[in-house]
């Protein structure tokens, strides 16, 4: 294991629960080996702007259960270009650090594998997003608890759904991926479920609802990704061919806050401690994630790819909910 004495730490893009119990292993798990550590606030912006701060056992108590990321998190146009990963480059290097670690989803791990590339500054990914869709790790922070807390929403409505005898049309998060509307589907007893590379069929839907009233079905709930369409169009369009009374949520951003899960906590304390284990072994351009409960790498151009076993899984999933919910 060749010596590194000094990394950083980011979080790029949408921010998700569980972050800073990551933050929390990086540091901890670094000074541990014996290595300074370095927040860069604000991700990719901050490392153009040159905002690092030093982190040390303390400035990390505390944030386990804590929700977003107290190294905040953004969006950057100007690292796309040469010139701003240029400057990250620099403000790295200036500091005589050896490595960094890369908290966030594709837009994040893709950056990072040209910033990688271009300068040869070691870097390993961890998979910080709500939707799931990183490629090489079978969850990725901040999913369970964006799944849990999306179901404690549909939970509350299927109160009122039931005792107003409505459709209820939920929207959850997932413009690009049906992992939470298709978990919340189903654990919530959903009726039916609308998702990216699914095609849905609303005048069956319609014909579903208007069988079931006749056989004494009251309630109905149907969940929704935010890529397929927004809740109040599906709302519009059954009540257009039904006639029934119908209502549409919208759960938004609460789906990203929120204090994580178990579940998370821990996976994020384990991969922050094998990321860097990775960096210090000599790894770099690559993602450590957990499969089969062991940590793995794999090359973030990989990683940023379409998985096709999860969607699989989620068509599987969404077929036993057209099952169980007749």
């Amino acid at each position: 294991m060749k010596k590194i004495n000094r990394i950083a730490v980011l979080c790029s893009g949408g921010d998700a629960p569980g972050m800073n119990a990551a933050v929390r292993s990086v540091v901890r798990y670094a000074l541990y080996l014996g290595i300074e550590v370095y927040g860069v606030l604000r991700g990719y912006q901050g490392l153009i702007e040159d905002d690092f701060v030093k982190m040390s056992l303390r400035s990390v108590s505390n944030i386990i259960n804590r929700g977003g990321t107290i190294l905040k998190t953004a969006r950057c146009k100007e690292f796309t270009t040469k010139a701003g990963r240029k400057k990250a480059a620099y403000n790295l290097k200036k500091r005589d650090i050896e490595g960094m670690v890369v908290l966030g989803g594709n837009g994040s791990f893709k950056g990072a594998q040209i910033l990688a590339s271009e300068f040869g500054i070691k870097i390993i990914g961890v998979p910080c997003t709500i939707d799931n869709d990183i490629t090489g790790s079978d969850m990725s922070i901040g999913s369970d608890t964006a799944v849990n807390t999306a179901l404690d929403a549909i939970d509350k409505i299927r109160d009122t759904v039931t005792s107003m005898e409505r459709i209820y049309v939920v929207e959850v998060m997932g413009r690009k991926e049906g992992y939470i509307a298709i978990r919340v589907g189903l654990g919530g007893g959903a009726e039916d479920i609308l998702v990216p590379h699914t095609e849905y069929d609303i005048e069956r839907m319609c014909d579903d609802i208007k069988k079931g009233r006749k056989k004494g079905k009251i309630s109905w709930i149907i969940v929704v990704s935010e890529g397929v369409a927004t809740a109040k169009d599906v709302e519009e369009l059954i009540h257009e061919m039904t006639g029934y009374e119908v209502r549409s949520v919208t759960l938004g951003h609460i789906q990203r806050g929120g204090s994580p899960t178990a579940y998370d906590r821990i996976l994020a304390s384990r991969l922050g401690a094998a990321a860097v284990e990775a960096i210090a072994r000599g790894n770099s351009n690559k993602m450590v994630g957990m499969c089969a409960n062991k940590a793995v790498l794999t090359p973030l151009s990989y990683a940023s790819k379409h998985c096709k076993e999860k969607v699989a899984l989620d068509k599987e999933l969404y077929r036993l909910t057209k099952i169980l919910s007749t």
